[in-house]
């Protein structure tokens, strides 16, 4: 178990009402009544409640380590695991490891959907100014606020005198501000800079890539087959250098060193089809994508197993080879486009509702991200005690979060400033 199983984090911000390109056929288009696209909304939606089992089940993984004897002591694993229970079930470790493989690098694909047309119609400077109001103040907030309420159970469990003044002491040693699953905003802002200043340079650069897209609709698994080299060309060398598990930081921004290049990938991938054009390309209701999710899926299965091959074979090595390594980065990266392309295609296919769950679900889940993190840490504290097993707790954990997180948004957005920002 590493930071990368846990650090898997949030969904992204859910974009005000994007027009959406139609396509001149009379194929049915998957808007809800605001204009948003239901297949993408309904995937980030649910991808949003993996976020939420993965954190949950975390304090129960087989693999969990230790409670720290202090937040300052090295290995530092709380900033990944704030509470360690002594329950565990072996079957949250294919979870999270599943998980970790694909679901982030799928929520900078989604994050990537709107980002061109958003600058067309803004231009780069009000763009930009969406963004920061939108990821950047809530990073803040989620930084500053929403990370120390979640870590400081870590700090209870540790056996120290319970108090403000005993954690801020140790916090302020740690020699930098753990920001928890916030990470993925400030990179998605960072992302969404380096895009409107493209813009600003080369104002026709998004549509040459979505030219590259063109063809995904009745092909996919040509798109399919550019997303794994140009990720594998991007990931496989970073991994070599800096190893698949080292992450770097400075004051509150933290990044897995390893994938920020594939997830840029994910990113471009992402923008490209949005670029073409969301209902008449990749996840087009009538596309090739939408009408062979069941090979997709029985492609996305393999592949993980691939994986889990290729952990233990490495694990049980004493000293893995540099071609074990490269083999191991060649799996990550088919395994993790196999999963993408196989969510999205299920949603292309399947996920078009516009009932009132699933609309309230879209409505909440960017909010649920940036609140969930306390509500997990201090569930899985409370429960330390309980005389229940790792799955139930894992389960009581991950429906509590739910439903706290659900509500505290739902009543958030309430308010009118904050319901402009989530």
């Amino acid at each position: 178990m590493n930071r990368t199983q846990a650090a898997a984090l949030i969904p992204e911000p859910a974009e005000p009402a994007e027009p959406v390109t139609l396509p001149a056929t009379t194929e049915p288009v998957s808007l809800s009544r605001t204009g948003e696209n239901l297949v993408a909304g309904n995937l980030r939606a649910f991808i949003t409640l993996m976020v939420l089992a993965h954190h949950a089940v975390l304090a129960y993984h087989a693999q969990a380590p230790a409670p720290p004897a202090s937040l300052v002591a090295q290995p530092r694993w709380w900033q990944a695991f704030p509470i360690v229970d002594s329950q565990r079930w072996g079957g949250f470790g294919l979870l999270v490891g599943f998980n970790d493989v694909f679901f982030m690098s799928l929520m900078f694909f989604l994050s990537g959907l709107f980002v061109w047309a958003s600058l067309k119609r803004q231009g780069s400077g009000a763009f930009l100014r969406n963004r920061g109001l939108r990821l950047g103040l809530p990073f803040v907030v989620a930084a500053a606020v929403i990370a120390p309420l979640a870590y400081y159970p870590a700090y209870l469990q540790t056996g120290a005198a319970p108090g403000l003044s005993g954690f801020w002491s140790q916090w302020k040693s740690l020699g930098h501000w753990p920001a928890g699953p916030a990470w993925f905003i400030w990179v998605l802002l960072a992302f969404d800079a380096v895009a409107a200043g493209l813009f600003l340079l080369m104002p026709r650069w998004g549509d040459a890539l979505g030219r590259l897209a063109s063809g995904a609709r009745r092909h996919p698994a040509l798109f399919f087959g550019l997303l794994v080299a140009v990720s594998a060309a991007a990931y496989i060398p970073m991994e070599l250098v800096f190893n698949p598990f080292a992450w770097t930081s400075f004051g509150p921004f933290f990044f897995q060193t390893s994938r920020l290049l594939h997830y840029a990938v994910y990113f471009l991938a992402g923008l490209a089809v949005g670029a073409y054009g969301l209902e008449k390309g990749l996840l087009a209701p009538d596309g090739a994508l939408a009408r062979r999710w069941p090979l997709w899926l029985s492609v996305a299965l393999p592949a993980f197993i691939l994986i889990i091959a290729i952990v233990i074979m490495a694990t049980t090595s004493k000293t893995p080879s540099r071609s074990l390594e490269i083999i191991g980065g060649l799996s990550f990266t088919l395994s993790c486009a196999a999963s993408s392309f196989a969510f999205l295609a299920l949603f292309s296919r399947f996920g078009r509702s516009t009932g009132r769950i699933f609309a309230s679900l879209r409505k909440n889940a960017y909010g649920m991200y940036l609140v969930h993190y306390a509500f997990v840490s201090w569930l899985q504290y409370f429960l330390l005690k309980a005389p229940l097993s790792g799955l139930a707790k894992g389960t009581v954990v991950f429906l509590g979060a739910v439903a706290l997180s659900w509500a505290a948004t739902a009543v958030l957005r309430r308010i009118p400033g904050v319901a402009r920002v989530i």
